[in-house]
């Protein structure tokens, strides 16, 4: 998945004319374009043929998300989340609101959190990996279809879970990128090994001077 991480519908779809026509891709949409450009983005990256991970990591009363994907649903998006923390009851509303229109996965801990910081910002006393294997049960439990998580946690999780659960791993940075703001990151090769069924990849692919090229490197080595 490419993380579409851009101001405005101009440098989306400036973004997208350097690709193959025939190419069908896999776009994360986040806050930031969401936000700028709204449902008018979703219609325009379906109407290219690409798939789309609304990326908005809903966290709030369950019923208020409930509603929300209530609205989702009708975008015709592939895959949504919500954050784990949000609860147990409030993942099933969720779900429940996408009446099985859409695949729905939950944020375990982002991989910006560093254990250092889990302790001393969310009061999260044990260890990060505890902590994540904990909200996967969780969101199973719930009858989400899989998680967001590091790709050093994946193994842990499947065995904690089922092979069938989803791991889409961000952080993912091919050898020689910058880490930038991640904490937990791994290349393409090694996030496949372990058994990442997704990998986001964001800047190494937008920010390159031939996007295009850069996608088909990561792809090839995500596929080796």
């Amino acid at each position: 998945m490419i993380a579409m991480d851009f101001p405005g519908m101009s440098e989306v779809k400036a973004f997208l004319e350097q690709f193959d026509k025939a190419e069908q891709l896999y776009l994360k949409v986040g806050m930031e374009l969401f936000y700028a450009a709204g449902p008018d983005v979703i219609k325009y990256i379906k109407s290219l043929g690409h798939d789309v991970f609304l990326d908005l990591k809903l966290h709030d009363i369950p019923n208020t998300v409930k509603s929300a994907m209530r609205v989702i649903r009708h975008l015709d998006v592939d895959l949504t989340n919500v954050h784990a923390a949000g609860g147990v009851e409030m993942m099933a509303e969720a779900l429940d609101g996408l009446a099985g229109t859409t695949k729905l996965i939950a944020v375990t801990q982002l991989t910006s959190t560093s254990e250092k910081q889990m302790h001393d910002f969310q009061n999260i006393q044990t260890s990060l990996t505890d902590s994540v294997i904990h909200y996967a049960k969780k969101t199973q439990e719930a009858g989400l279809a899989g998680v967001v998580c590091s790709a050093q946690e994946v193994e842990m999780i499947k065995a904690a879970t089922s092979k069938a659960f989803i791991c889409l791993t961000p952080g993912i940075r091919p050898i020689g990128a910058a880490v930038g703001d991640q904490k937990r990151v791994m290349t393409p090769a090694k996030a496949r090994a372990i058994g990442s069924d997704f990998i986001v990849v964001g800047r190494p692919i937008t920010q390159a001077e031939k996007p295009n090229e850069a996608y088909s490197l990561i792809k090839s080595q995500w596929l080796s």
